[in-house]
């Protein structure tokens, strides 16, 4: 839908002056703050509504109204992991029963099974397993592209390359050197969750640190390799916090421009070991649906000109709610995953398979373009 521009300002009559003030500025192109978002994101009635439609035209002007959607599998090949992170419920220490590792083979068989039914990416993240080899993640690769070379292989998050780097006892620039000459096309900006190392001392004490994530998606935008970025939000996070996130990202795209695109990650509480033992003060049972429009919303609106690609989480959100994101900004529809294991053992409810006919049945429902 395009904004009629009279039908706005007439809106904008009646709403906050300070709103009215940021939504006319986004509407020019004008960069928005972090502290313009935070005033976005304390909206209430008419503003709140508003917040939506100024996303969603931003959106048109920058994509328009065709939505995105990839046919991929998640491939999580252990879940073995030396790391013990507030929010993970999928994670289990390597003398636990429920610990697994797939071999190579079968890694490499999955890949087959779904490149046969149309799939040209697989999304491959994983534990971190104590006696891991060096070259595992490079064996990976090489594996998949020896029987599928046009295979897009999205593989291995900032703290998987860390941990890469140091099991090989070689700097971060060279392990991903290795990684691309193995066959790794794009990395998941994942392991973010929220990018203040205080915060990330709380909910993921010993994970990666905010300075070596930056250091990991730089060096990778450097040499080639785009990476997605990422938000978990709704667990102990403030809105401030989100808004200061986000405008790291934006700093961080506007001096490589390797980011394809920023993926809100709605806090899977049910099964989260933080969540279920209380270990933070104000929990929460992840974002509200306003939180989740507006986390939407804000980020399309403070990422415009910088970021093209908002991506919802079908997976997190469901089928309906991701169609009400396609009309608070959001432009892409994700994957269709086949299989997906770590938001499913923290509570996920929304399956891990959409067929691409059903992405498209969504997409058109709510009169886009697939």
């Amino acid at each position: 839908m395009t904004l009629n521009i009279e039908h706005v300002d007439s809106l904008f009559k009646h709403a906050d002056p300070l709103v009215s003030d940021v939504l006319n500025r986004a509407l020019s192109e004008k960069e928005i703050s972090a502290e313009d978002g935070l005033l976005l994101y304390n909206t209430e009635g008419l503003d709140f509504h508003l917040v939506g439609l100024v996303a969603d035209e931003l959106r048109r002007r920058r994509v328009g109204d065709v939505v995105t959607y990839v046919v991929n599998r998640n491939i999580n090949f252990t879940n073995v992991c030396i790391k013990q992170c507030g929010f993970c419920a999928f994670s289990r220490d390597f003398r636990e029963e429920e610990g697994y590792f797939l071999p190579t083979e079968e890694i490499v068989r999955r890949a087959k099974e779904a490149y046969s039914l149309g799939a040209t990416e697989v999304c491959i993240q994983a534990g971190l397993p104590p006696d891991m080899e060096a070259n595992t993640y490079e064996n990976i690769c090489q594996s998949i592209k020896k029987e599928m070379p046009d295979m897009h292989i999205h593989g291995f998050s900032p703290e998987e390359v860390l941990y890469g780097a140091t099991r090989s006892q070689i700097s971060i620039p060279e392990y991903l050197k290795r990684l691309k000459e193995a066959g790794v096309d794009t990395l998941p900006g994942t392991s973010a969750e929220i990018l203040d190392q205080d915060m990330r001392d709380k909910i993921s004490p010993g994970r990666i640190t905010v300075k070596d994530w930056i250091e990991v998606i730089k060096t990778a935008h450097k040499m080639g390799i785009n990476t997605t970025s990422t938000m978990m939000f709704g667990h102990i996070e403030t809105p401030e916090d989100r808004v200061k996130h986000i405008s790291l990202l934006r700093d961080i795209q506007k001096e490589t421009g390797g980011f394809t695109e920023f993926v809100p990650l709605n806090f899977i509480f049910d099964e989260a070991p933080m969540y279920k033992h209380n270990l933070h003060e104000g929990i929460r049972q992840g974002g509200s649906a306003k939180d989740v429009l507006l986390t939407h919303a804000v980020a399309r609106i403070m990422l415009n000109n910088f970021i093209d690609n908002v991506q919802m989480s079908w997976v997190k959100e469901g089928q309906k709610m991701s169609q009400l994101l396609l009309m608070w900004g959001a432009n892409d529809f994700g994957g269709t995953l086949i299989n997906e294991s770590i938001s499913t053992s923290a509570g996920a409810e929304h399956g891990q398979l959409l067929q691409p006919k059903q992405i498209r049945h969504l997409v058109r429902e709510i009169g886009r373009t697939p």
